[in-house]
């Protein structure tokens, strides 16, 4: 995917290489390379951001249970959370 959008912004550059004045040379890259192109990113990007937050809401919920499991045991204490002995 990023492959085209390489190639395309390559072909909007050398466009607006062939302008007969700098701002028509930046707005040629605005208007036909830069814009455009990151809308369609933006769109095609979409299923993936989709799948990433629900596999973040998987990971919270199955954290959130593991916590819930793990408060439920007693467990023994540690060495170090024992009160000091005194002598």
């Amino acid at each position: 995917m990023y492959i085209v959008a390489i190639a395309w912004l390559y072909v909007v550059f050398m466009m607006s290489v062939t302008e007969q004045s700098a701002i028509a040379g930046v707005a040629t890259f605005l208007l036909y390379g830069i814009i455009p192109l990151t809308v369609v990113l933006y769109l095609m990007g979409t299923p993936q951001r989709k799948r990433n937050r629900q596999n973040m809401k998987k990971l919270t919920a199955a954290r959130k249970e593991d916590r819930e499991d793990d408060s439920s045991m007693k467990r023994e204490p540690r060495i170090d959370e024992e009160e000091p002995r005194s002598h």
